[in-house]
């Protein structure tokens, strides 16, 4: 019999004797051991658990956390990394609550790192990067952190000046080194760098703050994030704290070779709503198809909640180009209203949230977390995800780079090059977040960069269309580049261009073709307009819907300011000269930013 108390340990073993069938070792360092290997085999359990069995399992698993550590604290038995968190935030305080709260909400339920003499949480320091325009939001940002501080986490709010003063006290000479990398913004107007300068800044500030440089690992998260997953009950979609992120980390850095490592995204689509057009209108005009046969008084009976949630990258229009397989036609629209609710009230919430589509939600197609196995095991991965990043001090090196350019897909092409440069100690775990593109019940963001509104409530997504374009042609530039040839062999910028010329040639023949898709797509939901039901006319649901059709076709036809653009062959050729440029630059910036990190 252990010398130590673990109630929680004990009790599972007498459901489960076979698991330690010479039940616990007495040695400190033994007994710390024997948990781990508990952890996979409660983790299938519960994931296959009914709801009711859920709950109490996932009170059982976080307990069975708290007591290993209680037991690590006491006795020094295992040496555990410090997480130093990083979280860049924009004019999105109510983002910001959700992100720290869920951060407080992981520390409380598994105990890891323990606490201090001050009675914070030992184990975890966040960095709140401000990049925000509004001073009010500065102010509810700061407010916040303090809120947080008062409730035990260790957190620090890295204001603007702070940011522009540790710029400046950087060495002249390798300012100019990094400053694309960093930011050349004045400090009167050093506000929206943009999320990959103010990243790279946090960084540094993260680096500052590490206690220990030896055992510490730096996690970069996006203010719309949260350590949640999403789990599909017979009632709909539950958000839950059901997996112990650091826990997890720890373990996979202190026995893998691993630099980077990075984890995916569920709930709203890491992608913008430019790549995701036509699969939406697929599943929308089957849903109105569907609705449009319904009695509008009866029962609403979109409550299919146990059918599959979509796979990956269900969502991106252009998914075979990352090598994922064509999936279902169309998916169907879950009704998230409680019931009970008629059909006509289903359309009502339907056209409702139309408009936060162009604000990142996808209404038919949100990630669902999928249990697989181990959480601890590491994968090989090609994609950084910004926001699920954690690295060690040699991975603060690898960075997402090319941030002055403003594109979007710099994670997947920042990856495409790290894993060019360190193979498998680049890597991905089954540990995803939970992406929320709207904080609040309502269809505004709070920032999203390249979406407006005007006036008259139209949505103009063209400066974020833009950059989905010419984004998906530098990771795919890189893409086919690291299929022959080296990152060393990326100065030979005639190479370069030929390659990036050659993907644009390809790219513009697949978004027309989606651009044609959409456009079909409208046509057949003016149909459905012309003939719905009279019964379905009533309050403002289709209102809403022909708003939508509006800003789509705005947004989408062959006249839009985005297709325009893209369309433009001078703003084509400058555009392709900004890429060329940045990856012929690529090595050198990143020696200058080694040295940075290094010294």
């Amino acid at each position: 019999m252990s010398r130590f108390d673990t109630p929680v340990l004990r009790s599972l073993l007498r459901a489960h004797p076979d698991w330690l069938p010479d039940g616990p070792p007495d040695s400190a360092a033994a007994l710390v051991d024997a948990y781990d290997p508990l952890y996979p085999r409660l983790e299938s359990r519960l994931w296959a658990a009914d709801d009711a069995a859920f709950d109490d399992g996932l009170a059982r698993y976080q307990a069975l956390f708290r007591e290993q550590q209680a037991l690590i604290d006491a006795t020094g038995a295992r040496a555990q990394h410090r997480f130093v968190i990083g979280i860049p935030v924009a004019d999105r305080p109510a983002h910001l609550r959700q992100c720290l709260e869920s951060i407080l909400q992981l520390c409380r339920l598994y105990g890891y790192g323990g606490r201090d003499a001050d009675g914070r949480y030992a184990g975890v320091e966040v960095i709140v990067s401000e990049d925000s325009r509004e001073p009010r939001h500065v102010a509810a940002h700061r407010a916040l952190v303090e809120t947080y501080r008062e409730q035990g986490l260790k957190v620090a709010h890295f204001d603007l000046p702070e940011q522009y003063a540790l710029l400046q006290a950087i060495p002249e000479s390798t300012r100019r080194q990094v400053e694309r990398l960093l930011t050349d913004q004045p400090a009167g107007r050093f506000y929206q760098k943009g999320q990959a300068a103010n990243r790279n800044l946090c960084i540094l500030k993260m680096r500052q703050r590490a206690p220990d440089k030896g055992r510490a690992l730096y996690y970069l998260v996006d203010s719309d994030q949260a350590f949640l997953v999403n789990r599909q009950t017979a009632a709909g979609e539950a958000v839950v704290p059901a997996l112990n992120y650091f826990y997890c980390i720890d373990r996979i850095f202190r026995t893998a070779d691993v630099r980077v490592l990075s984890g995916k995204l569920v709930g709203d689509p890491p992608v913008s709503p430019a790549v995701m057009a036509a699969n939406f209108l697929d599943d929308a005009l089957a849903f109105l198809d569907r609705i449009a046969a319904c009695d509008p008084h009866s029962p609403c009976g979109f409550h299919g909640q146990t059918a599959p949630l979509p796979g990956d990258a269900a969502y991106h229009d252009l998914a075979h180009l990352f090598g994922f397989a064509a999936q279902t036609p169309a998916f169907d629209y879950r009704c998230p209203l409680p019931q009970p609710h008629d059909y006509a009230a289903c359309l009502a919430g339907f056209a409702g949230r139309l408009r936060a589509f162009f604000f990142g939600e996808h209404p038919t197609r949100r990630t669902g977390f999928r249990y697989a196995g181990d959480f601890a095991a590491p994968a090989p991965a090609r994609t950084i995800y910004p926001g699920n990043t954690v690295v060690d001090d040699e991975g603060l090196r690898y960075i997402i780079p090319f941030g002055h350019l403003r594109l979007r897909m710099s994670g997947p092409t920042a990856g495409r090059l790290i894993q060019a440069e360190i193979g498998a100690r680049f890597a991905t775990a089954n540990l995803p977040m939970l992406h929320r593109r709207i904080a609040a019940d309502d269809t505004r963001d709070e920032f999203r960069p390249g979406v407006i509104e005007g006036p008259d409530a139209a949505v103009d997504i063209s400066n974020e269309f833009e950059r989905q374009f010419f984004g998906d042609l530098m990771l795919f530039s890189v893409a086919d580049w690291l299929k022959t040839r080296t990152l060393d062999a990326l100065t030979d910028a005639d190479a370069v261009a030929a390659t990036v010329a050659r993907v644009e040639s390809e790219l513009l023949g697949l978004y027309a073709g989606k651009r044609d898709a959409v456009n079909a797509r409208l046509d057949d939901l003016d149909r459905w307009l012309d003939t719905v039901p009279a019964g379905l006319c009533d309050g403002p649901a289709l209102d809403r819907i022909r708003q939508f059709r509006r800003d789509l076709a705005a947004n989408f036809g062959a006249d839009s300011t985005a297709w325009r653009q893209i369309g433009d062959p001078a703003h084509r050729v400058a555009r392709r000269a900004q890429i060329v440029d940045a990856l012929t630059r690529y090595r050198d910036e990143r020696a200058a930013w080694d040295r940075l990190v290094t010294t």
